[in-house]
């Protein structure tokens, strides 16, 4: 982590009291701040195309410049006005963006590691679960590390939701998935489905509605239902594919996107708004993940009046997915080092006693070259 503001102890509360949220410094400072100083201003760009996500991301942004008392803002755009899926880290590097907020499976396009970051099929099941992993066992500087080589800065998680699949026809079983023309983000989770006879191709959110509309694709995995409702996915589809009851997503049950700094940009920042930065993202984490959800129970509503039917796969096929996913975890993790770094981690996770997700004999069976 970037270290606290130095300085006395009132001179840290000080800081502190200025930062929260609705706090009358925040709302009086940003003039006051300006005229001292120039305001660093950040091009954010997300990948998430609509819906309630979009406006948590425009509301965070607006935030900014009064939180941080007028020395930093950031200007907002998303793939209707800016750069969208496998685009983003391009955008960084070009200088056409100082920040985005890519979905974090997006980072296999640079890292074997990147499936890693961000949720798998069958691995770790809930959001408190990554953030374990990154702010207690050591992901995040394992990220930062791996993303300082491409002149990116890795600020932190920010949380999402499971991801659902759309279909034109009933999933009523694992079996249900052979033949399947469908859409899924790549990595490992593509390479679940194929496994277990889908037709996958990949594509960036922004273009999934006119893959469906087209017929391109049958079937789409994407995030939850507030976005996917946005978007249209009701038009084009009549069932939603999930896991048991409680299990929402079985092959993406935690879907993250983060903040991703163009690496100069970060370096400009003083301790004090690097250190402002970060627990914004933490806060923004909450905020994001939470508006999305309580958007989720209106969306399941509207499908519902739509006539889309919500089919729940069973314990069983949980089962045998767990067992087609193992082998092609390690398959991933032995693409590359820091692949298998992280991973590392994530597994002696996933076998403690914390979790106990998978046996260490079924895991020792398989090998992980470190």
């Amino acid at each position: 982590m970037t270290d606290r503001p130095t300085g006395s102890t009132t001179d840290r509360r000080a800081f502190l009291r200025r930062t929260a949220l609705g706090g009358a410094a925040a709302l009086s400072a940003p003039a006051l701040a300006t005229a001292q100083g120039r305001t660093t201003t950040w091009r954010v760009n997300t990948a998430m195309p609509g819906g309630a996500g979009l406006t948590v991301f425009n509301d965070w942004c607006a935030s900014i410049i009064e939180k941080s008392g007028g020395q930093i803002a950031f200007e907002p755009s998303d793939p209707s006005n800016g750069f969208g899926g496998f685009d983003l880290y391009n955008a960084l590097k070009s200088g056409e963006r100082e920040a985005i907020v890519p979905f974090t499976i997006y980072a296999q396009s640079f890292t074997t590691a990147g499936p890693f970051l961000s949720s798998y099929p069958m691995a770790m099941r809930a959001p408190h679960e990554f953030d374990t992993f990154y702010y207690g066992l050591g992901g995040l500087e394992l990220a930062r590390e791996i993303y300082a080589r491409e002149g990116f800065y890795f600020v932190g998680p920010i949380h999402h939701g499971p991801n659902i699949i759309h279909s034109r026809r009933p999933i009523n079983r694992v079996d249900d998935f052979r033949g399947l023309k469908m859409r899924a983000p790549g990595g490992m989770v593509s390479a679940l489905f194929r496994e277990l006879g889908a037709d996958v191709i990949s594509l960036p959110g922004e273009e999934i509605f006119g893959a469906l509309e087209s017929g391109r694709i049958d079937a789409a995995d994407y995030v939850g239902p507030a976005v996917n409702y946005a978007l249209g996915f009701s038009k084009e589809t009549d069932y939603i594919s999930m896991g048991p009851p409680g299990y929402m997503s079985v092959y993406q049950p935690v879907d993250l996107m983060d903040l991703t700094v163009r690496m100069d940009a970060w370096a400009d920042l003083s301790p004090e708004m690097k250190y402002f930065v970060e627990t914004e993202v933490q806060s923004f984490s909450n905020e994001h993940h939470a508006a999305i959800q309580a958007a989720d129970q209106a969306a399941w509503t509207q499908f519902e009046e739509d006539g889309t039917r919500v089919i729940r796969l069973s314990a069983e096929d949980v089962r045998v997915m767990t067992k087609v996913a193992l082998p092609i975890w390690f398959d991933f993790a032995n693409k590359g080092k820091d692949a298998a770094r992280v991973f590392k981690v994530q597994l002696d996770y996933m076998t403690s006693g914390s979790l106990g997700y998978v046996e260490k004999e079924v895991a020792g069976l398989f090998e992980l070259d470190l």
